[in-house]
């Protein structure tokens, strides 16, 4: 999985349309291999980006769990000590 794409389901406080939108840029940038589209690409890349985003805010309504909201800052805590853990940082 794309380091750069975090989980975003269940959490305090909830996600935002903007962290769904990098969320889905992030995707979109791993499996087109492009960074930045060419001009002739940007319409689909762009397309699919809005898409997937669209997707995935329907997903996270959707979704339901009996656990308790996780904290943000534990979190992202967490994932940075399993970083450092496993590149050295």
């Amino acid at each position: 999985m794309c380091r750069n794409i975090r989980p975003l389901f269940n959490f305090d406080p909830p996600v935002t349309s903007e962290e769904i939108q990098n969320a889905s840029l992030q995707f979109v940038r791993k499996i087109s291999g492009f960074h930045k589209p060419s001009k002739a690409n940007e319409g689909a890349f762009q397309a699919a980006v809005e898409e997937i985003a669209a997707v995935s805010v329907r997903l996270i309504h959707s979704l339901e769990t009996n656990a308790p909201p996780k904290n943000r800052e534990e979190a992202a805590t967490k994932a940075k000590a399993r970083a450092a853990a496993r590149f050295g940082d």
